[in-house]
């Protein structure tokens, strides 16, 4: 299989999440990502924090990679997160 751990065990789920990451990123190149107005600039900051949270009980590092996708908004930075998070740790 692959050697990386964040790519190690590819299931249909982790797919899932990196194909949603990878749509909301070219949504967000299309149309620009500008600055989160209302409930986009809560649920960032909900992401952020939870991320941090999580990151530092699981010592799961490679998760803050989610962080930067931030700037290309939510509907790239949570389902990327969650194909972060869902790889085994070990």
């Amino acid at each position: 299989m692959f050697a990386d751990p964040i790519l190690s065990g590819l299931t249909p789920l982790r797919l899932a999440w990196l194909a949603l990451a990878l749509i909301g990123a070219g949504v967000s190149v299309a149309y620009g990502p500008g600055l989160p107005k209302g409930q986009g600039a809560v649920a960032g900051a909900t992401l952020a924090l939870w991320c941090g949270v999580e990151t530092t009980v699981r010592r799961n590092w490679a998760a803050l990679l989610a962080l930067p996708a931030l700037a290309l908004g939510i509907g790239c930075a949570l389902p990327f997160y969650l194909f972060l998070r869902s790889a085994r740790i070990g």
